[in-house]
């Protein structure tokens, strides 16, 4: 088991990790966050958005289960949303350098922080 502090550290330690964060898919605010680079406020607020329309759409088609993981693919970076599997109402938002990550084990990676976070 691990706490906030802990796993977003795990994630910064990854190769090409450029920011982290724990964030409340209700009111868009960030829980706790590493990194820099970007602004996480703004970041965490339209990502939220991002996870809400995706559940709206999945009920309005009535599918079952829930998200595993949204993976946003720029032209720089990669961005993983994924909601945590201890709380539902909270999501990992984690950035890499495209360049200097390797998407799959990255994806493992906060897999794992995922399976370990206790909040």
């Amino acid at each position: 088991m691990s706490n906030l502090e802990s796993s977003l550290s795990a994630l910064m330690n990854m190769t090409g990790a450029i920011c982290a964060a724990v964030v409340d898919s209700n009111s868009g605010m960030i829980i706790g966050s590493k990194g820099n680079g970007i602004d996480m406020d703004v970041a965490a607020a339209g990502d939220t958005e991002v996870i809400r329309a995706k559940l709206r759409t999945m009920k309005d088609l009535g599918l079952q289960g829930g998200i595993e993981d949204i993976i946003v693919t720029l032209d720089s970076q990669y961005q993983i949303l994924r909601p945590i599997q201890c709380s539902r109402d909270l999501f990992l938002y984690v950035v890499f350098d495209r360049d200097g990550s390797n998407l799959a084990l990255t994806r493992r990676k906060v897999q794992e922080v995922d399976r370990e976070l206790v909040i």
